[in-house]
């Protein structure tokens, strides 16, 4: 659907297309080496520290799943787990408990119904406990090649700014923004948004005046435009 930017005339679909797969472009060139920055070295490691992620930033996971990782190497483990041991392991992530039920629900399903193996469909990884359209997504994409658009609060924030949709649901976001990339991009596209999220369009203060993408970008003009304070907004490394 075209959408249509405050003080701007309406957007057609086809111009809508064009500028998006230009803002594309220019992440693409600002971020070539964007990632995902959760480690994980096989998709039951991304699945759960995917799963720990939420409501914290992906450095602390880090910290916390090499741990995990060692003393729960198979998805049995998991599944057998002891809740509280697990839970002392996580608990610097918030929702410790919580996380704790999904991962040990989501081993059990993954035994039961998959032979121990992660499924690699997202109507499949969608059933399990704790997973998510998101999660599923980030699981496809990063561990089994699967191109799929992460719609974390990052992506939904930023494609609001830049005009491509007025949606607030994520599941409908993230059709509306398949349609406007080739799907290719979708993986590499998620990680792109999301760093600049991170680094440069920040929720409350974007350092527009330092911006790649202020000349395409409605939202110009959100955060400070002038080049010295806004460089002083720009995080430099990973966050959340």
């Amino acid at each position: 659907m075209a959408t249509k930017a405050a003080g701007r005339k309406p957007e057609t679909q086809l111009a809508l297309v064009r500028r998006a797969r230009k803002m594309n472009r220019v992440l693409a060139e600002t971020y070539p080496d964007a990632h995902c920055e959760l480690d994980f070295g096989n998709p039951l490691e991304l699945l759960v520290a995917t799963i720990l992620s939420a409501q914290c930033t992906d450095k602390r996971v880090n910290m916390v799943t090499p741990i995990l990782f060692a003393k729960y190497p198979t998805v049995a483990d998991y599944a057998a787990a002891d809740p509280s041991e697990m839970e002392e392991i996580i608990r610097s992530t918030g929702f410790f408990r919580a996380k704790t039920n999904s991962i040990i629900g989501m081993a059990r399903a993954v035994c039961d119904r998959y032979g121990g193996e992660v499924p690699g469909r997202l109507k499949d990884l969608v059933t399990l406990p704790g997973v998510g359209r998101k999660t599923a997504n980030v699981v496809l994409g990063n561990a089994f090649d699967v191109p799929g658009l992460t719609v974390d609060t990052h992506f939904q924030r930023l494609v609001r700014r830049f005009g491509w949709t007025e949606e607030s649901d994520p599941v409908k976001i993230e059709h509306v923004v398949a349609e406007l990339l080739p799907r290719r991009e979708w993986t590499i596209f998620s990680h792109r948004v999301i760093w600049h999220g991170r680094r440069i369009c920040h929720a409350r203060r974007p350092a527009c005046g330092v911006c790649p993408l202020a000349a395409l970008c409605p939202s110009y003009g959100t955060g400070p435009t002038g080049e010295a304070e806004a460089r002083k907004l720009v995080r430099p490394g990973p966050f959340s």
